[in-house]
């Protein structure tokens, strides 16, 4: 839609709302209306402040609030300075085993990374359980945010025995690329999938409100032989991700 269209959407649905709810709230709940249902599309670029501000006969304190509002909730996104734009949710398919990378180019997405650390471990209870390892065993844990077109998306904590990658430094953007350099690409997975709310440091790391939804999938990743090669848990900004998978009978 045009400009006009949508500043007169945006006015009719303000109009609608009680009026004991604050102006800002408004504005955030129409421009979410229109969000979801698709009237303004994803990936498209809205006015500007002011614009808004003055079609809407706003203070432009009101529209920075409602905007904050949205992308706190991962309906909006800055970029390029000023630019707000719609955010893009990325698809995520959860029956074909793919590294973060390969997700993010098949949807024509830059990968990227943030490493928080990488480093050479004994593994916690849980990781010796879940790779059939000894307690006094070595594994190598990493740790990062993954991004994608610049964006934390995930913070993602893998964890590889030692004997499969003996040293941290081999691994560049890519855990799969250096996996399979060494004959140790995962072949199948188990994952299992639960919910929860942002805590405040994964708010920090993901840029994104305490509170948040987030989906955490716990994998575990086999050889051919069926010998423990991977244990990760990614924790994932739920307002980015759609998850997809298909059945049949």
């Amino acid at each position: 839609m045009d400009r006009q269209q949508l500043f007169a959407e945006i006015r009719s649905r303000i109009d609608a709302f009680e009026t004991g709810i604050p102006l800002h709230k408004k504005l955030k709940m129409a421009l979410q209306d229109l969000i979801i249902s698709n009237r303004i599309k994803r990936g498209s670029t809205l006015p500007g402040e002011r614009a808004v501000a003055e079609a809407l006969v706003l203070s432009r304190v009101t529209v920075r609030k409602a905007l904050e509002l949205l992308i706190q909730d991962g309906h909006l996104r800055r970029r390029h300075g000023a630019k707000t734009e719609v955010s893009v949710p990325v698809e995520k398919s959860l029956s074909t085993l793919a590294s973060f990378s390969e997700d993010m180019i098949a949807r024509g997405l830059q990968p990227g990374c943030i490493w928080i650390s990488k480093e050479i471990s004994r593994p916690s209870p849980a990781e010796a359980m879940a790779l059939a390892l000894p307690p006094n065993a070595d594994i190598i844990r990493l740790k990062r945010i993954r991004t994608a077109d610049g964006e934390p998306a995930a913070y993602e904590t893998a964890v590889v025995p030692a004997k499969f990658l003996p040293s941290p430094e081999l691994v560049g953007d890519s855990l799969y690329e250096a996996l399979a350099k060494r004959n140790a690409l995962p072949q199948r997975a188990i994952q299992r999938l639960r919910s929860r709310p942002a805590s405040v440091l994964d708010s920090e790391l993901l840029k994104c409100a305490v509170g948040a939804p987030l989906l955490i999938i716990e994998r575990r990743c086999f050889l051919a032989d069926d010998q423990p090669v991977e244990f990760t848990e990614t924790r994932y900004r739920g307002d980015l991700y759609d998850f997809v998978t298909e059945l049949s009978r």
